[in-house]
């Protein structure tokens, strides 16, 4: 079983790495990470219990995850606060009562992911998606629909920052994840590790309902509004999924869940 220990002092160092964490979250945590909320512990615990550091749980809570603590290694601390200590430590009201601190995974090259990948994979490669709902959403779509992979490029925001992670409902924690390098280029990735690059655009004429994927597929997403590049859009293949007359285009996270439920049945 882990460490319990009951914390009535806000100020308390055992729970420094909990503290003020929207500032934190902004400027960032030195390979950590928070995760929020009962779903989120659980997934965490579930597909990264090596990664788990410490909780801090509303002591209302406890009954609920007895379970959880006791799949806990000996030297994980659980500390309990109420609420009015644990909104102090925070910084805000947490109305979920339960927060741990992670630690992130060391960093992998996306060449040495994407070679790894069995000769059936599809993976998600994200450009310039900064709006931490949206990443959170197309993890939970990656998670739920079986993607092998999500490729960030440089301009991505982080997939766990505290929003993305609840977002996603903890499958940030269990994707597997490489970052580009600032001006690596994603065609010759792709390329040189026999994966077909599909761009999504609502201006393609490639229609997706009628799509035959390659073996190994890899999902090109841009930021709503900008889309992706001019040369990336001119190396891949374009694909589009058609609007009723005088609509533009769907959510980004939403694409995404349409284009892998697409993907995950055409290989059947």
């Amino acid at each position: 079983m882990p460490q319990f220990r009951v914390v009535t002092d806000p100020d308390d160092p055992a729970v420094a790495p909990f503290r003020a964490i929207k500032e934190r979250d902004l400027v960032g945590r030195e390979g950590l990470f928070i995760a929020e909320g009962e779903t989120v512990l659980r997934a965490f615990v579930r597909d990264a219990l090596e990664r788990v550091v410490s909780l801090l749980i509303d002591p209302k809570r406890r009954d609920k995850l007895e379970d959880v603590f006791a799949s806990l290694p000996e030297d994980v601390p659980v500390h309990f606060a109420d609420q009015a200590v644990l909104d102090s430590i925070a910084g805000f009201h947490l109305h979920r009562g339960v927060l741990a601190v992670g630690r992130k995974p060391q960093p992998v090259a996306a060449n040495a992911l994407l070679a790894g990948l069995p000769a059936r994979a599809v993976v998600l490669v994200l450009c310039g998606i900064a709006n931490h709902d949206n990443i959170g959403g197309i993890y939970r779509n990656a998670a739920a629909f079986g993607a092998d992979a999500v490729i960030l490029d440089a301009d991505c925001c982080d997939p766990l920052y505290r929003k993305a992670i609840r977002v996603s409902v903890g499958a940030a924690l269990s994707v597997p994840t490489a970052r580009l390098g600032r001006g690596e280029d994603i065609a010759d990735l792709l390329a040189n590790t026999g994966f077909e690059a599909l761009a999504l655009s609502p201006s393609a004429s490639e229609v997706l309902a009628r799509l035959k994927p390659a073996p190994r597929t890899a999902v090109l997403l841009g930021a709503e509004g900008p889309g992706l590049s001019p040369d990336v859009m001119a190396r891949a293949r374009t694909v589009g999924v058609p609007m009723a007359k005088g609509f533009d285009s769907l959510n980004v996270a939403t694409t995404s869940g349409i284009v892998l439920h697409h993907l995950r049945f055409a290989e059947v």
